[in-house]
């Protein structure tokens, strides 16, 4: 059978795209920031999985206000990179997984998530940043990708405790899937950051560090965390994290903790990454 082997959780600033993209990565202000990465890169090269579900949210870029799912799920063959105003990012097309992508979009519909299904889709930073960060600058990309979209940019938005559920939902799901298949759920965006108004620029530490801790170790308590507290602690944008508990449901009750990093600033944001997996996965 398939089988969940990892959850990654990573920030998907765009500034670090750009960055990656124009070779600004050893800079004196960037530097710092991607050398967190070196570990995640490694360890990745040694644990590249078949297929990764990567929970990302599109930034009006591909959806836009006329049509905004709540959870949308890729099942094309590939995903071409979108235009997001400055030209498509210069990286590989996405390839995707339709087989298992279409098996998981059956099986979460059956256990009550009404899915939206994507057999077109272009992808935006927040997708392609993730992979850019743990895989570096490759001709093409090793890793198979089912992208999942979630609403976090207009109300309403789904509650963390129904991203809990549907993350569960997708472990069942990929372990009924008749293929030898070693699957990673990451979970992008965040940590805490506010992009305009009068706390711009906002960073709140200690309640990023505390959600790291409580992601690990208590997510069915976490899962009831109001929108309004990631709002009012973690800045308008901070919501994002809802979908760190995708991730978080699809690699069961315990984990071990194989890497974590956090970092301050990178384009006025704060940036949080953990790779995790399952309890007992050699």
């Amino acid at each position: 059978m398939a089988r969940i082997t990892a959850g990654i959780a990573t920030s998907h600033v765009p500034a670090v795209g750009a960055a990656v993209d124009m070779e600004r990565t050893e800079e004196d202000y960037w530097k710092p920031m991607f050398a967190g990465y070196e570990f995640s890169k490694k360890w990745m090269a040694g644990n590249t999985p078949d297929v990764a579900i990567i929970v990302y949210n599109d930034h009006a870029s591909y959806f836009g206000m006329e049509i905004m799912p709540t959870f949308a799920m890729g099942l094309a063959n590939s995903f071409e990179i979108c235009d997001e105003g400055y030209g498509p990012r210069p990286i590989p097309v996405v390839m995707g997984a339709p087989e298992l992508a279409t098996h998981i979009a059956a099986s979460l519909i059956t256990d009550d998530f009404d899915m939206t299904i994507l057999n077109v889709l272009e992808v935006d930073h927040g997708l392609t940043v993730p992979l850019s960060l743990m895989f570096g600058t490759p001709d093409k990309w090793p890793t198979k990708v089912i992208p999942l979209a979630v609403n976090v940019v207009m109300n309403p938005q789904p509650s963390g405790v129904r991203c809990l559920a549907i993350g569960k939902a997708i472990r069942r799901a990929v372990q009924e899937f008749d293929g030898d298949l070693d699957v990673q759920v990451w979970g992008t965006g965040g940590m805490s950051h506010q992009i305009q108004g009068a706390r711009a620029g906002l960073v709140n530490e200690p309640w990023d560090r505390k959600f790291m801790d409580d992601l690990i170790n208590d997510p069915e308590t976490l899962q009831y965390k109001p929108h309004l507290e990631y709002m009012v602690e973690a800045g308008s944008e901070g919501v994002e994290l809802i979908m760190w508990l995708i991730m978080r449901g699809a690699l069961g009750d315990d984990v071990d903790e194989v890497h974590r990093f956090y970092h301050v600033p990178a384009s006025n944001t704060a940036v949080g990454h953990l790779i995790l997996t399952p309890k007992g996965t050699e």
